[in-house]
């Protein structure tokens, strides 16, 4: 009988080809499926709560494994030995013990996700950050989030050609932060689309430069053609910032 365990990681995404295993590329997944196989001594899968494109990084990343190892979550010579093996850029935080039907991906409630802009140039954010000096009117772009909740259906800044049921979501929370030439994003929804933070970021950029009213961006979500939003912003400015979970699948 094998025991369900979720692990609470974070990853910088710089050096990677997304989350998800491929064939003649680096993955996060690859790393850490042949780190806990070759700790643990069996062939270990590890399903992640959800795939992060090429660049993009986890500040709070969930997955599950089976193992036939039992009280993993207590054993801190486990979480010692797993992050030594592992590469500077990924970092296990926590082994949970969950029950065994318990699935990281299919069973979140919701996701937030951040993205990060500076205004000014500054050398500790390449990597972390997208670099836009042009004046954002911010105030209009929070406008813009608002509408957001008006809505369900975000063909409109999904990647296309993906292989989802539906293209609803259900977002809760959208909204820019400042703080000094720091600029924040903030968004959660129940589920995203393929590259949906991003187009949806990239209009919002339109809007703050004034290239777009808010009408438009109303008519670009109900035309629901990718086209016509905003161009993705960079990868390396988005952040996997938290996934929620029922109390009730924990042991």
């Amino acid at each position: 009988m094998k025991n369900r365990y979720f692990i609470r990681l974070s990853y910088k995404g710089t050096n990677y080809h997304g989350w998800q295993i491929q064939p003649n590329a680096i993955s996060v997944q690859d790393v850490l499926t042949k780190a806990f196989s070759t700790i643990l001594k069996e062939d270990i899968d590890i399903t992640g709560a959800g795939r992060t494109d090429t660049g993009v990084h986890a500040s709070y990343f969930v997955a599950h494994f089976d193992s036939v190892k039992i009280n993993l979550h207590s054993d801190k010579k486990f979480l010692f030995k797993i992050n030594g093996l592992l590469p500077k850029d990924i970092a296990i935080h926590q082994i949970l013990d969950v029950k065994n039907e318990a699935h990281a991906r299919f069973d979140a409630t919701s996701r937030t996700y951040h993205y990060y802009i500076h205004q000014q140039k500054d050398p500790f954010m390449l990597e972390s950050s997208y670099y836009l000096p042009q004046r954002l009117n911010v105030n209009r772009m929070n406008e813009a989030c608002k509408l957001l909740f008006q809505f369900a259906d975000f063909t409109s800044f999904s990647k296309l050609h993906t292989d989802v049921k539906t293209n609803n979501c259900k977002i809760t929370e959208a909204f820019w932060s400042i703080d000094d030439y720091k600029l924040k994003f903030t968004i959660t929804a129940d589920r995203f689309l393929r590259n949906m933070v991003r187009a949806i970021v990239g209009t919002l950029i339109d809007i703050g430069k004034n290239k777009i009213s808010l009408e438009d961006f109303i008519q670009i979500i109900e035309i629901k053609n990718r086209s016509d939003a905003g161009v993705s912003v960079p990868a390396h400015g988005l952040f996997l910032a938290n996934i929620v979970y029922p109390e009730n699948i924990f042991k």
